[in-house]
């Protein structure tokens, strides 16, 4: 089974910057893709960003194009978020995700989230 954990998430003032990690580990770590969802308080948790496993291929949403960055490092089975100029609708739990898929199945995996709060 996959497991990951997050890490980086703090508070920062509106224009800073904050880098997310996220440690995945399992017996065989092979993902279709890895992505970042947050969760804002009293909104649903959305997709921010992702990028396929293999071949580092990005999709990101409006909200956070040119000032997010997502990148993958396949040796040491790790997704980075790089957060610029922040503002304070950025404030949210970051959730990193691993999207497994199969011949016949699709599965998600999820972390425990990360903390960012961004102060005006």
């Amino acid at each position: 089974q996959v497991q990951l954990v997050e890490s980086g998430g703090g508070w920062v003032q509106a224009g800073g910057s904050l880098r997310l990690s996220c440690a995945a580990s399992g017996r065989t770590f092979s993902p279709y893709a890895m992505g970042w969802f947050r969760q804002a308080p009293g909104k649903e948790r959305e997709f921010v960003t992702g990028i396929g496993w293999s071949d580092g291929r990005t999709f990101d949403t409006d909200a956070v194009k040119g000032r997010f960055t997502i990148s993958r490092d396949k040796a040491k089975n790790m997704v980075y978020l790089q957060m610029n100029n922040l503002n304070p609708e950025d404030t949210a739990v970051y959730y990193c995700n691993a999207k497994i898929r199969g011949t016949d199945y699709e599965y998600d995996y999820w972390g425990q989230g990360t903390q960012v709060t961004v102060s005006s």
